[in-house]
């Protein structure tokens, strides 16, 4: 199973688990929850979808990597307690709350959330003391004494023997208390998050080219050689810091995060050629149509004559701009949209208090409503990025009413619709720029390589691309279904005559 479907899957569980009857207890006993074991390579991202499971679940997350603590951290420090049993007195050994139980109560009290997800990673690779107690934590969902809350969902993580010799192996009897979710490195599937992520273009276009290159690791007697996803998304935020500082990048800072030498040679080759490519063609200038014909003519007869990797390297970096302008008009879009929706809220709100300086009581309210979902921890930080500048832009508004000295509601609102409609009109012409710059990546393709396999490549990365895909569909772009409809035709056309080969050879 790759990473996204287990994503999937364990977000189901965490619904199925928490769901109430109608008598609002949990439709699945505890007894019945059986905690998930993801068992898969390291540096895979089993973290971060835990995190991401726990912000669209609306759950807080205690996350764990148990082989940094002891079995005093885990099961607690033993104390000495009085009991009186029968007719005598006599000294019991009890323990204190385990660090991990407390951190849990900890978390419902600083989020307000009383649901959320237990998350014990390397649970297989524990110290020998440890391990009995870690069973114990699967098959009871206890740790020493202390059981884990109600509406927890149990998630442990470990790695294979292949990939760690000090692991240790699961008994029959807590595999059969578990349920056992193996996770694969998935290249396909990396590569659509890091589209998403922003990963850098680089390591996008040479593991499209060098699928087999994503994800290794070997235990030999010469040492440890690895390269895995967590590498490469590092080392994305490497390189952009660094050509940001205009500071060089050498094959040494890459053989740093990839720890497979003829891998981090191979990536820093091609980083160099990349960076080449893209000064060479003018992929931002041509976007923009700030190049001449001439310069334009020279960048097409480059490209006529260039080898397969070249070309495709060039048609990638064509498919990372376009994604990444589309990606930028999207987030203006969401945020003129937004912004839209808190201006019908404020509308109302201000027509009810009939007061312009109710509008800061309304602002006051948002701040609120956010400082609580960051308490909560249901934001990444650039969700809440994004709803501190609503409330900026709410206080800008308000303050410049006052600076005008408006007090009367009618002409507060007038007033505020006008600037919103400058922000409309921004983003409208973004939009045309956008929709132009597609069309010029349809048409330099066109100009370069003809109706060819590149063109095929930056039409297959649209589709597969959501952002890209919805862009479209939303607003259009007449080359992009020109080409479909073309490729569709030489599609049927190649099949036709397969055909006709195949009837007159039988």
């Amino acid at each position: 199973m790759n990473i996204k479907r287990a994503k999937e899957e364990i977000e189901h569980t965490v619904k199925a688990y928490l769901a109430k009857d109608a008598l609002g207890e949990y439709a699945i006993p505890a007894i019945r929850q059986r905690p998930i074991l993801l068992m898969g390579p390291p540096g895979i991202g089993k973290t971060q979808v835990m995190e991401q499971v726990a912000r669209e679940c609306g759950v807080a997350l205690v996350a764990y990597t148990i082989t940094h603590h002891t079995r005093q951290s885990a099961v607690g420090l033993p104390f000495i307690r009085q009991r009186h049993y029968g007719d005598k007195d006599v000294s019991v050994t009890e323990y204190t709350m385990s660090e991990i139980i407390a951190s849990i109560y900890a978390k419902m009290e600083t989020t307000g959330l009383s649901e959320g997800i237990l998350f014990i990673d390397e649970i297989n690779c524990v110290s020998e003391t440890l391990a009995p107690t870690m069973l114990q934590f699967l098959q009871c969902k206890t740790f020493g004494n202390q059981a884990v809350p109600a509406g927890w969902v149990i998630v442990a993580a470990g790695n294979p023997p292949e990939y760690n010799k000090s692991v240790r192996e699961f008994d029959i009897v807590t595999l059969d208390r578990v349920r056992k979710i193996s996770i694969q490195a998935d290249t396909d599937i990396w590569l659509e998050y890091a589209g998403e992520k922003g990963i850098h273009g680089a390591i996008l276009s040479y593991l499209s080219l060098k699928k087999e290159n994503f994800y290794m690791v070997e235990n030999t007697v010469d040492g440890k050689f690895f390269v895995t996803a967590r590498g490469w998304e590092d080392l994305s935020e490497i390189l952009k810091s660094y050509e940001e500082l205009q500071v060089e990048i050498g094959e040494e800072l890459i053989g740093e995060f990839l720890q497979k030498e003829e891998i981090a040679r191979d990536f820093a080759g091609y980083y160099r050629l990349y960076e080449k490519y893209k000064s060479d063609y003018q992929i931002q200038e041509i976007l923009d149509g700030n190049v001449t014909s001439r310069q334009l003519k020279t960048c097409c007869d480059m490209g006529k004559q260039a080898s397969f990797e070249e070309r495709f390297t060039v048609t990638e970096m064509l498919l990372e701009a376009v994604t990444e302008r589309i990606s930028s008009f999207q987030k203006t879009d969401e945020k003129t949209e937004k912004l839209y929706r808190n201006l019908k809220l404020l509308k109302v709100f201000l027509q009810e208090k009939n007061s312009v300086e109710a509008m800061e009581q309304f602002i006051v309210s948002r701040r609120k409503a956010l400082d609580a979902k960051i308490c909560s921890e249901l934001l990444t930080a650039e969700e809440a990025a994004r709803e501190e500048e609503q409330i900026r832009i709410l206080e800008e508004y308000f303050f410049q009413l006052k600076e005008l000295h408006i007090s009367d509601v009618a002409e507060g609102i007038e007033q505020i619709g006008e600037r919103f409609g400058n922000v409309c009109r921004l983003r409208n012409e973004k939009l045309e720029e956008t929709k132009k710059m597609l069309e010029q990546a349809f048409s330099f393709l066109e100009e370069c390589f003809g109706e060819g396999q590149e063109l095929l490549l930056f039409e297959t990365g649209l589709t597969g691309d959501d952002r890209c895909s919805i862009f479209i569909s939303q607003y259009g772009c007449p080359s992009y279904f020109k080409h479909c409809e073309l490729l569709l035709y030489s599609k049927k056309e190649n099949e036709l005559r397969k055909e006709c080969r195949d009837l007159l050879e039988d």
